[in-house]
């Protein structure tokens, strides 16, 4: 299933539950992704101003903790790193109504994760931004 990129894209999943997101990094792996895991929005603003590794995209618990919840954390990307990619996921009901006026395009994929959907969705968004 190890599928062989080129130059793979470096990618950062975010989730507080260290069962899950290592389940769904290791996958990502398997994939052939680099992965880097964060258990809170603290650590994502860490990895990405430390500069070591070029990320393209995120995945975010919608409920993820730390300085700045999962949306604020969204925005903040954002306003610093353009060319990252977030994509919010969870309960999506529980998630728009904790973004209220913040987000303006609510979580993508839904826990528990679907693998293959993941997969799927970060290929769509990389090559969405190649384009």
């Amino acid at each position: 299933m190890a599928e062989e990129l080129a130059n793979p894209p470096c990618l950062i999943v975010a989730d507080p539950d260290v069962l899950i997101r290592n389940g769904l990094a290791e996958y990502l792996r398997h994939c052939g992704y680099k992965v880097f895991e964060a258990a809170t929005s603290d650590e994502v603003i860490i990895a990405l101003e430390e500069g070591a590794t070029s990320f393209r995209a995120m995945l975010v618990d919608a409920e993820l903790s730390g300085e700045l919840n999962a949306f604020e954390l969204r925005i903040w990307v954002r306003g610093h790193y353009p060319g990252v990619d977030v994509i919010l996921a969870g309960n999506v009901d529980r998630a728009a109504k904790a973004a209220g006026h913040l987000c303006d395009d609510g979580p993508h994929l839904q826990r528990p994760y679907d693998p293959e959907s993941v997969v799927a969705h970060i290929k769509r968004l990389l090559a969405a931004t190649r384009r």
